[in-house]
């Protein structure tokens, strides 16, 4: 399958010009949920440019405990320190949502983004409202209740992936809340309870969005509120079954 400019936002910014010339190193892969793709503090061979997958950005301690710090989803990308200088990653990224992307080197994003000035405008775009995501989910994780955080979570992500489903377990929110399971258990019961969502056997619905927003904090609509972040995902791309066919056809 030939990449398209228009699976990811910042792809799609690009001339054509930069395109066609960008397009012949990316490559079309599946990114299954659980997918390592980088670890803190190593030198990346790759970067990544999703599609319909959604991947985790995770600060991990010495003493085991993690976080998430920011979502990706097909508004960016997934590898920002290989343009930087080369400079190790500053997070782990883990693909949390099974879905498609588009991969290419380290070694030639930095020449790209060398000889492309529009390519370069975007990954500095990028950058900047990706640092914006991590500096306001710091600020919500130290400020508001755990019942906010987790609207914003399930929002966060819920803008980055098709359909209201996710196969998610109580035990993986927590761990990216960076929270006890006790907690992200009383936060979903209610959630249930006020008919917003629906949870069992590992699998969660958002029956309404709209309430979801009601309960979460500010720090969502802070997120949304500049459309350099918001996904493009909203605007409702190829079924999954296409895009399985389309990767079959390669």
């Amino acid at each position: 399958m030939s990449p398209k400019p228009s699976q990811n936002k910042v792809l799609s910014a690009l001339p054509l010009a930069d395109w066609e010339h960008l397009s012949p190193q990316l490559e079309w892969l599946e990114m299954p949920a659980g997918t390592l793709l980088h670890e803190a503090g190593s030198l990346l061979k790759h970067v990544y440019f999703p599609v319909t997958a959604v991947v985790s950005l995770i600060s991990t301690m010495k003493s085991g405990a993690a976080a998430e710090v920011a979502v990706v989803g097909n508004e960016g990308m997934a590898g920002i320190c290989a343009f930087m200088g080369g400079a190790p990653s500053i997070s782990s990224a883990v693909v949390q949502s099974s879905g498609y992307g588009l991969r290419m080197g380290a070694a030639a994003l930095r020449a790209q983004s060398q000889r492309s000035e529009p390519l370069m405008q975007e990954l500095l775009r990028y950058t900047q409202a990706l640092f914006a995501q991590m500096a306001q989910t710091s600020a919500c994780n130290r400020h508001h209740g755990l019942d906010q955080q987790l609207c914003r979570w399930l929002l966060l992500h819920l803008d980055r992936q098709q359909g209201n489903d996710m196969v998610i377990t109580q035990e993986r929110i927590a761990a990216m809340l960076g929270v006890r399971r006790e907690g992200v258990t009383g936060g979903a019961l209610k959630l249930q309870k006020a008919g917003l969502i629906s949870y069992g056997r590992g699998r969660l619905t958002v029956l309404d969005r709209g309430g979801l927003e009601a309960r979460s904090c500010e720090c969502y609509a802070i997120a949304c509120r500049d459309g350099a972040t918001r996904p493009t995902a909203c605007s409702a791309p190829a079924p999954a079954s296409q895009m399985h066919k389309q990767a079959q056809a390669m």
